[in-house]
């Protein structure tokens, strides 16, 4: 079972900001491709932004220019930083690794996920 544990979640008003966090042990920081998925409530699990081997990134479209997803190798920890967040934004968010991608196809593992609420 790979561990993966989000933190940072939370209730924030439209327009702020929020940063999530999500620590691994270092042979699968290491070794796995990393990314944040969420779930909006009555929808499916969708891919926020993610890895690909190597330092490039991809996100969903709806977030380019407001969340920007960067990784700590000195603490084996992956983060989200969220701003200018609109309601459509809250979802529970997960984040998940694969050996190969978490990009081109579902990923294999993933966390408990953070709630994450956008409303005034």
């Amino acid at each position: 079972q790979v561990q993966l544990v989000e933190s940072g979640g939370g209730l924030v008003q439209p327009g702020g900001s929020l940063r999530l966090s999500c620590a691994t042990p270092g042979s699968i920081f290491s070794s796995h491709v990393m990314g944040w998925d969420r779930e909006p409530p009555g929808k499916k699990r969708e891919l926020v932004a993610g890895f690909f081997r190597g330092n490039m990134t991809h996100y969903q479209d709806s977030v380019k220019g407001r969340f920007i997803i960067s990784r700590d190798h000195a603490k084996n920890t992956m983060y989200l930083q969220m701003n200018s967040l609109k309601p459509e934004d809250t979802a529970v968010y997960y984040c998940v690794s694969d050996p190969y991608s978490v990009v081109l196809g579902p990923p294999r593992y993933w966390g408990q996920g953070t709630q994450v609420t956008v409303s005034s």
